[in-house]
């Protein structure tokens, strides 16, 4: 990250606000938490939620990723039938 770090979500829990970090950056996407629960130590006591911050160069590209649904199942397992 090298530009400034501006919000793109927040969520009500820091385990809600990882899982939206994690998909960013199996995106490509660098990603951070702030959050007032004591670095993780008082998960359940977040006063202004969870919030997940990225580089104002891909805030675009973020929004759009977290707005958009997830992928649909093939329906069909690995080596079984559907």
């Amino acid at each position: 990250m090298s530009g400034r770090l501006v919000p793109v979500a927040t969520y009500a829990t820091r385990s809600e606000a990882e899982i939206v970090q994690s998909l960013l950056e199996s995106a490509g996407i660098d990603a951070a938490l702030s959050a007032d629960d004591a670095g993780g130590a008082y998960p359940f006591v977040l006063s202004g939620g969870a919030h997940v911050l990225v580089d104002e160069a891909d805030v675009e590209a973020a929004s759009e990723l977290i707005a958009s649904p997830p992928d649909e199942p093939s329906g069909q397992l690995e080596g079984g039938s559907t």
